[in-house]
């Protein structure tokens, strides 16, 4: 049985579906002025996995994740660049696309954009004005009236009362109450604007994805995700307005995955201490940063270095290299290493439990293909590449993962090609000093060659 650690209890519970056989699932996504960073691609890849997974186990799983594309860093960056903030969100959206792919995350059922649903953002705030938990301030912002939801904090632990002794920000007279939040901001000059009850605005950040999640997902739904640093005042703001409107229970799971950390710092881009994923991209292939992202469990803190990713590389090469050579099979179920993949992520979508797994099972391959040979291998190695899969991981051909330049300036494969062929015919001539000086020629370059029988098969290390 899938166990879910859940934020709201602070415990791993059974998972059950609203809905037999179907998962609705919400994700906070991005917000679009600038590149994404290696924090949001943890967010991108843990929830792909949690996607995939949830599928491999027979679920149809309706996966929402939301574009924030108007906000005030939106707009400064617009003003900044001197553009229209449409072709600022259009071009970051578009890049965001471009990282996704190449990180192999699957796109989502829904990806909605907030300024497609301005009708819907209102209508939610006209209902809680209605309900009396959000009013108009003297300044025109619409705010909600934290006061009017006895269980705020409960996603949080946090207390209203501790929360109100521990306000810093200077009170603004426009509320009631220093922890009310906007739900609607009139628009200064120049600014986007849409027309509303209140006057010509835009919405706050938070009332965005109550707005979207209720429309596509329904008042109540499965599992709402994003960062730990979403989960107050963002989630905890959003559970307080959806539960208020509609007197249902917003999400039965809260997932939150860790932060990505330098030097003990979470990677930020108010920090000024982290790498876009195209920076990272740059030295390192796609695939080996999507290993490094789960090779740690998705709650837990995850490091980043060029040892962690270097790891990763290796971890990859080695399940490549069983995977190599096997023929097209059919996967066979092989059910201690099968069954150890699936109760690891059956707790909890621990990846890097199911990742110990893999290498289990790739030993087992590696034996079974000395022992026995290929074609009695190559099941288990089918099975190899389809759990795999699951993590988005061992879907490329592996000869073309281990040849690969990964320093960029090594030998191409047509000179190593060449190579192979003279060191087959010295061979031949039994020039041994000739052959093996080849060999040696071609590990100082990197290049590893392995002979399996006639045929002589190499890798870059």
């Amino acid at each position: 049985m899938l166990q879910i650690y859940n934020s709201l209890t602070n415990k791993k519970e059974t998972f059950k579906p609203l809905v037999d056989g179907e998962v609705k699932l919400y994700v906070c996504g991005m917000t679009v002025y600038d590149y994404c960073h290696l924090g949001h691609a943890r967010v991108l890849v843990a929830f792909d996995v949690v996607n995939r997974f949830l599928q491999a186990r027979g679920y149809n799983v309706n996966y929402v994740r939301n574009i924030t594309d108007i906000d005030d860093k939106i707009i400064a960056r617009a003003n900044e660049n001197g553009e229209e903030f449409l072709a600022l969100t259009e071009r970051f959206i578009d890049a965001m696309h471009e990282d996704e792919k190449a990180l192999g995350v699957l796109s989502p059922t829904h990806e909605p954009k907030a300024t497609d649903n301005i009708p819907q953002i209102i209508a939610l705030i006209e209902s809680l004005i209605e309900k009396g938990n959000a009013y108009q301030g003297g300044n025109g912002d619409v705010y909600f009236d934290v006061s009017s939801f006895p269980d705020y904090g409960k996603l949080s632990g946090r207390k209203i009362e501790d929360l109100r002794a521990g306000e810093r920000v200077a009170v603004d007279n426009a509320k009631k109450d220093p922890l009310d939040f906007v739900l609607w901001k009139p628009a200064k000059p120049d600014e986007p604007q849409w027309d509303s009850p209140w006057g010509a605005g835009r919405p706050g950040w938070h009332i965005e994805c109550s707005a979207m999640s209720m429309d596509l997902l329904g008042n109540n739904f499965d599992i709402h995700g994003g960062g730990h640093d979403l989960q107050f005042p963002h989630h905890e703001n959003e559970i307080a307005q959806s539960e208020s409107c509609t007197g249902e229970q917003f999400a039965n799971f809260w997932m939150h995955n860790g932060f990505i950390r330098i030097d003990d710092e979470k990677m930020s881009k108010s920090l000024g201490n982290f790498f876009t994923i195209r920076d990272v991209l740059e030295n390192y292939s796609p695939e080996a940063v999507r290993y490094f992202l789960l090779s740690s469990h998705y709650r837990s803190p995850l490091n980043y270095s060029t040892d962690s990713l270097d790891g990763a590389i290796a971890g990859l090469d080695r399940l490549y290299n069983t995977l190599r050579g096997l023929p097209e099979a059919e996967a066979t179920r092989w059910s201690e290493y099968e069954d150890k993949f699936y109760a690891a992520m059956d707790d909890d979508f621990n990846t890097a439990e199911g990742l110990a797994a893999l290498f289990d099972l790739a030993r087992v391959v590696n034996k079974l293909e000395q022992t026995e040979g290929v074609e009695a291998a190559a099941p288990l190695g089918a099975l190899l590449k389809k759990l795999g899969g699951i993590l988005g991981l061992l879907q490329l051909d592996p000869d073309a993962w281990l040849q690969r330049d990964k320093s960029g300036d090594g030998l191409d494969a047509d000179a190593i090609e060449a190579k192979i062929q003279e060191r087959i015919q010295a061979k031949a001539d039994k020039n041994w000093a000739l052959a093996d000086g080849i060999r040696d020629e071609l590990k100082a370059a990197g290049v590893t060659l392995e002979d399996k029988g006639p045929e002589t098969i190499w890798r870059r290390d």
